[in-house]
């Protein structure tokens, strides 16, 4: 027998479970029954009134009604055209090349189970090109059930050999009106899994319950060992759907447990009150203000200045649309803490927003950011900025100013985590763009506090966060949102530039960027990649490649902001200042660039995604995305968000060379036609999958969540968080649930939980 904490060499043998580990990172056998099926085959699985997506791997049972062989048009050979019934409304059309080498094998009369891709050839009508395929045995015809050899071919022929015991191959399993079919490599095929499945089941002893009994019939969840058995080999529709609820149940309390945990941890820790004065700089900045603040900033405010003025840390999410005011938010904030006699480090993702970020705050104070200078007022403190691209002089003077508390305020990138930078009394901690930055680099800073007191803590973001991803990945932060625009804020008008079948609307983009500077005004020109990198991705130049994929060859070609640039300064903008910014330009010259365009001595910046975030340049008012469909949608908001942001509207330009009816195609006309920073942060997490939410899952490793549904289980997930939270509260560590302990390092795996954590 064995049991879940079970090594898989030890159960299945080391010839089998060698695959295992080196393609999914499987060593115990509850890490194989947690590898769920991806889908089921089913007999004469149902196909909705809705058709197939284009691309979509779907598997069929059927008998096959009608087969025509067809001489091929362009070529030699001959195809064969089959037609399967599967119980639907109409047969699935079925297409295999070399069609005589099969016609004798998929003849009129057999069943069949096909396993392939879909094709759409005209708008409503689709096939299976050249699918895996098995014949099986006539259903209920009184057949034997163990056969000595197999009819098929590609992957579905193993799996039926993967059936063979010593009486031959047991078609029975083929009866089944579900067959589970896993996410495979190259090396461990579908067929592999199910093999080792089956083995395993059949040996494991019964799995003790984590949940408590009480808990499971509140919320009715079936056991957990009958879930881990059901989820893999189902006799009805329905084990499926409760297996799934159970197990989709537990993903949800491994993350909530996580976040509690964390919660609890950062409630217990001690900081010191920063209550809000009456005659300090932060009031003399509100005096200064030469607009109103907006309803939303004043009610953020003044929920981040209760949370300062208590002896626990802040640990708060400030999420806003682009151009909403965080920053005048943020920087409240942090004169409260300046007003006690603390500082504030403000931590960037990149050199180039940390010096944004020093300029504008600089400009918001004034003469407030100058201590130490003539004509500082006297409420003063001083600003300083440290990053990693720095002289050894600067970086000396700026360090010694935040370890003798001269500097109030310190920007910076990562530098800031470094030993070597020591604050004279850290009281509050700001990270923007808080998705770049990991709980250990967070907690590098806090450690820079003094007295064993904890540094408040504001993150922020300008890309909004549904409500379930920020309950799932942000769950220990209590969260605002600034959803209103500061008034005066100019509209952004967003079009769609469809290169490929308009492309005298690409001369027209160019035009309009001229208009815009003859009026006075600036623009971008923003570019999917530089370069001068190795060129291996479709669209490159494939160096160091003697051949392309078909699909490769077929793919757009892609256009560089080096190649952008050449081509604006001599060609359509020749008589234009343009200016080139990009990430592998030394720091002093991204600085140079961006100063002058600050300045406006640059009319057009051809650039890449290092605007995306933080830039402020109120007199840019038009952005040409060029090829846009290779940018996500909130990307593209974020993007579009660096124009309009003076009294002059905005105007951002889809540029793409993608089919006009494709997908790609939909996103961008979703994201012309739409400001909504949530409606469209919805729209990007449904098209990018939920896998990428937590990081992309490289072919072949586990998703941490392969059944919750971040954006659909709302439900789930708020339960389990409250469930979550008081475990926790009465059971610290979980040292009194050993079970839901093993079941949160399960259900999550390292990499993800930890990746889980720097969200």
């Amino acid at each position: 027998m064995a049991t879940l904490a079970d090594r898989l060499d030890y159960v299945l043998g080391v010839k089998s479970a060698e695959p295992l580990l080196e393609s999914f990172d499987m060593q115990t056998v509850e890490d194989l029954l947690r590898h769920y099926p991806l889908r089921y085959a089913t007999q004469g699985q149902e196909l909705t009134e809705e058709e197939p997506e284009e691309g979509a791997h779907i598997t069929v049972i059927g008998r096959v009604t009608k087969t025509e062989l067809r001489p091929m048009r362009n070529r030699r050979g001959s195809l064969l055209k089959v037609y399967l019934d599967t119980g639907g409304v109409k047969p699935v059309e079925i297409t295999f090349f070399s069609g005589e080498k099969v016609q004798y094998l998929v003849k009129d009369g057999v069943r069949a189970m096909m396993s392939g891709i879909v094709h759409y050839w005209q708008p409503t009508r689709w096939n299976l090109s050249h699918p895996d395929y098995l014949i099986l045995p006539q259903k209920g015809d009184g057949s034997v059930e163990s056969i000595t050899s197999v009819h098929g071919g590609g992957a579905l022929r193993g799996l039926a050999k993967s059936a063979k015991g010593a009486g031959g191959i047991d078609m029975s399993f083929f009866e089944r009106e579900f067959i589970p079919i896993y996410p495979s490599t190259a090396k461990v095929q579908s067929w592999d899994l199910l093999r080792c499945v089956r083995q395993v089941l059949d040996q494991l002893d019964p799995v003790d319950e984590p949940l408590p009994e009480a808990l499971c019939a509140e919320y009715d969840l079936m056991p957990v060992s009958d879930a881990l058995r059901l989820i893999h080999l189902p006799e009805r529709k329905s084990d499926i759907e409760a297996a799934r609820g159970r197990l989709r149940f537990d993903e949800a309390m491994a993350l909530q447990l996580v976040l509690a945990e964390r919660r609890h941890q950062t409630e217990g820790r001690v900081a010191r009150p920063c209550p809000p004065r009456t005659d300090g700089i932060a009031a003399a900045f509100d005096k200064r203000l030469p607009f109103e603040l907006t309803e939303g900033q004043n009610a953020v405010i003044g929920e981040i200045s209760a949370d300062l003025s208590r002896s626990h840390p802040m640990h708060r999410l400030l999420q806003g649309e682009v151009g909403s005011g965080k920053t005048i938010v943020a920087l409240h904030a942090m004169l409260q803490v300046v007003d006690n006699g603390q500082q504030c480090a403000l931590l960037a993702p990149t050199e180039v927003l940390a010096a944004q970020h020093y300029r504008s705050l600089s400009k918001m104070l004034g003469d407030l950011g100058t201590a130490g200078e003539l004509g500082a007022d006297e409420n003063a403190t001083k600003l300083v900025l440290v990053t990693g691209s720095m002289s050894a002089g600067q970086k000396k003077a700026a360090l010694l100013d935040a370890v003798t508390g001269e500097a109030g305020l310190v920007i910076g990138t990562h530098a800031l985590i470094q030993d070597n930078v020591e604050f004279f009394d850290l009281g509050m901690v700001v990270v923007d763009e808080q998705h770049r930055f990991g709980v250990e680099q967070r907690d590098a800073l806090r450690a820079k506090a003094k007295d064993g007191a904890s540094p408040h803590l504001l993150v922020m973001t300008a890309t909004p966060i549904p409500r379930t991803i920020a309950m799932t990945t942000l769950g220990d932060l209590e969260t605002s949102v600034l959803t209103q625009l500061p008034n005066g804020r100019s509209p952004i008008v967003s079009k769609v530039v469809p290169a490929k079948v308009k492309p005298s609307w690409v001369d027209r983009a160019w035009e309009r960027i001229r208009e815009e500077v003859e009026a006075g005004r600036q623009a971008y020109v923003v570019c999917s990649r530089i370069g001068d990198e190795e060129e291996n991705g479709k669209g490159g130049k494939g160096k160091g490649r003697k051949t392309k994929s078909l699909e490769e060859q077929e793919a757009p070609t892609t256009h560089s902001a080096l190649d952008m640039y050449e081509m604006l300064s001599t060609g359509a903008l020749k008589d234009l200042r343009v200016g080139l910014l990009h990430g592998r330009l030394p720091a002093d010259e991204k600085d140079r660039v961006m100063r002058a365009f600050n300045d406006a001595e640059i009319d057009v910046l051809v650039c890449t995604t290092v605007v995306e975030v933080g830039v402020d340049v109120p007199n840019a008012t038009v952005m040409a995305i060029v090829d846009a469909d290779r940018f996500g949608v909130s990307q593209l908001h974020q993007l579009r968000g660096r124009v309009g942001r003076g009294k002059h509207p905005g105007l951002c330009l889809l540029i793409t060379e993608t089919n006009p009816v494709g997908t790609a195609m939909a996103r961008l006309e979703a994201v012309a036609g739409s400001t909504d920073g949530f409606e469209l942060s919805v729209l990007d997490l449904r098209q990018r999958r939920e896998g990428d939410v937590l990081g992309s899952a490289q072919s072949g490793t586990a998703r941490s969540l392969r059944l919750l549904s971040l954006l659909d289980d709302l439900e789930v997930i708020t339960a389990a968080q409250q469930v979550a939270r008081e475990i926790v509260a009465s059971d610290p560590g979980l040292k009194n649930h050993p079970g839901l302990a093993s079941m949160m390092r399960a259900a999550v795996d390292g990499e993800r939980l930890e990746y889980l954590a720097k969200s």
